[in-house]
């Protein structure tokens, strides 16, 4: 039955296709609704995706086995994936994730290259997939962090709402996570920075990342500031703070782009931001790097929580786009129940 409906889906669009060739005008929401008809849902134990046909928009992983959940591939209609889980250079960078850097001094972010653990362990349970007709997506989990064979000294609820494709294939995933400590305070550090004590050139990184698919040229990324010259060379590694950063590239012959949306009661906002284009190599990397200046104390069962919105488009954002994109993320957050339980 889903066979016939994804054929009879097909046809549509190319009759469509055709209909608006011959008259000569576009039709781009009568093709979107075509394309709409023919997307559906995936689902495995460890993993929930939406395709169309072969291609896969997006896919969220969630296996027992794997170091931490992520979404990967995360795609565009007609194009490749523009994240990349695993390179060999950072096999701990996992496409689209997060990870804490360094909780109370064991190091939660790299993994052992043999047993691909790391020396803190990330567990999670509880993951509940909502998937809508409209192909919107509720997911929910909890996680706990603890050192290897002792009890959680963190806790983590996470929401991530997955918005339906718009017109152009857009959608976007707003993450609410709220972090809880135990029994005792809980220290979120970094690498520290190049002029910090013993710190490192690249220092700072830490929470929500993307890394970007190698097969991405012509890259750039733009903030909602104007910090960023959009026709400057890129360079390896670029910090600033704003409240939204957006990086595009040139993918199967389409232009693409993700930005991330920092919230304005998040810690430290507007967000710090670490970005690597690399000249010389593989690295394309985007980090709202909520703690990128220093550690962040959360005392004995304290809370706090981050949100984020991550908008996964066509073509290329500007300065003023992501300021309206931020100022609609700000407003729709104000909705009851947005993001949240």
């Amino acid at each position: 039955m889903k066979r016939t409906q994804r054929r009879l889906a097909y046809r549509l669009m190319v009759v469509l296709v055709l209909l608006c060739l011959f008259a000569g005008v576009a039709c781009p929401r009568a093709v979107a609704a075509a394309d709409e008809a023919s997307l559906e849902w995936h689902k495995t134990d460890g993993t929930v995706a939406l395709r169309r046909g072969a291609e896969t928009r997006w896919q969220f992983n969630f296996g027992p086995n794997l170091p931490k959940p992520f979404f990967d591939p995360v795609a565009l209609p007609g194009t490749g994936s523009l994240t990349s889980n695993s390179p060999p250079d950072h096999p701990w960078h996992h496409a689209l994730w997060f990870s804490w850097k360094t909780i109370n001094g064991l190091n939660y972010w790299e993994e052992n290259r043999k047993t691909g653990k790391s020396e803190g362990q990330t567990v999670w349970q509880n993951v509940n997939v909502e998937t809508r007709p409209d192909h919107s997506a509720r997911i929910s989990l909890d996680f706990q962090y603890h050192p290897p064979g002792k009890e959680p000294v963190l806790t983590e609820r996470r929401v991530i709402e997955v918005s339906a494709p718009d017109e152009s294939g857009a959608y976007h995933m707003d993450w609410t996570a709220t972090f809880t400590a135990t029994s005792e305070k809980v220290v979120l550090d970094r690498t520290p920075l190049g002029n910090q004590p013993g710190g490192k050139p690249w220092g700072g990184y830490a929470g929500l990342s993307i890394r970007f698919a190698e097969a991405m040229t012509d890259w750039r990324a733009v903030d909602s500031d104007g910090q960023i010259d959009e026709e400057q060379e890129p360079t390896e590694r670029t910090r600033i703070k704003a409240r939204a950063v957006d990086f595009s590239g040139r993918l199967d012959g389409a232009e693409v782009g993700i930005a991330i949306l920092d919230y304005p009661d998040n810690p430290n906002a507007p967000s710090p931001w670490y970005i690597i284009m690399s000249k010389g190599g593989p690295m394309r990397y985007l980090n709202a790097s909520v703690i990128h200046d220093g550690p962040h104390t959360i005392p004995a069962r304290g809370s706090f929580t981050l949100r984020y919105r991550v908008w996964i488009h066509p073509g290329r954002f500007d300065a003023e786009q992501l300021r309206q994109a931020y100022t609609r993320f700000v407003e729709e957050s104000k909705t009851p129940g947005h993001g949240g339980e």
